[in-house]
């Protein structure tokens, strides 16, 4: 799994990303709220943690600016503040947990760990993106007209869909999509990003799948797509 931590004291981000890395997660470190920003925006991420408190941006800023995009990663607020009205606001601003400093490494794996099993459960079962609507417990893709998908199909669009306008490589699709299926290798990546835009055609859709076989890929909102 993938996090994305953003705490400016460094002393504290190199413990914490080598507990994390040590426990099998993938970490990128960031030290201010407008990088967390912007890696939120060009990566997919499967828990964040934020500190409040950061230069540029603080961390609810930057969050409340990642949840207008419609990004709905679970995130953990890392903060001295302990007050009442602190955990509200930070709450509000979107996270979903949080947790004072100083805090138990313990602690803060087990909440990570709670938050990346617990995430299905709220998110969206129907997925809107321009005119293409994407019911995943009917696996219909719908338009102008709809039509099924098989379940891989599905899983990869509902990648998409919920990360509009960001790109991905070919690699980190297969890891997503195809993480727990050892006969397969990454070249299936581009098999079924050709299903999905044969499909996507089919139903008149106002969204393209745009990249190139091996490189990679993003949903787009345009007009006239060009396959």
């Amino acid at each position: 799994m993938r996090l994305l931590l953003a705490e400016d004291e460094k002393e504290m981000s190199r413990a914490v990303t080598a507990v994390l890395s040590a426990n099998g997660y993938e970490v990128d470190a960031v030290y201010d709220g407008q990088a967390a920003v912007e890696m939120a925006q060009k990566n997919l991420y499967d828990a964040m943690i934020f500190d409040i408190m950061m230069p540029k941006k603080d961390g609810m800023t930057a969050l409340r600016e990642i949840r207008a995009t419609g990004d709905v990663t679970p995130v953990i607020f890392l903060t001295a503040k302990s007050e009442l009205d602190d955990r509200v606001e930070g709450l509000d601003a979107g996270a979903d947990d949080y947790l004072t400093k100083p805090f138990a490494i313990k602690e803060l794996l087990a909440r990570v760990r709670s938050m990346t099993r617990r995430r299905g459960d709220y998110m969206s079962r129907q997925l809107t993106f321009g005119s293409v609507t994407l019911k995943l417990d009917e696996g219909e893709l719908s338009a102008e007209n709809a039509v099924r998908l098989a379940a891989k199909e599905a899983r990869l669009m509902e990648l998409f869909m919920r990360n509009p306008d960001k790109e991905f490589t070919t690699d980190e699709i297969f890891a997503h999509v195809w993480k727990d299926e050892q006969d397969q290798n990454s070249d299936i990546v581009w098999v079924y990003v050709s299903y999905l835009r044969t499909k996507l055609r089919s139903i008149y859709a106002d969204v393209a799948i745009v990249g190139d076989e091996g490189g990679s890929f993003c949903l787009k909102n345009v007009m006239k797509v060009n396959y």
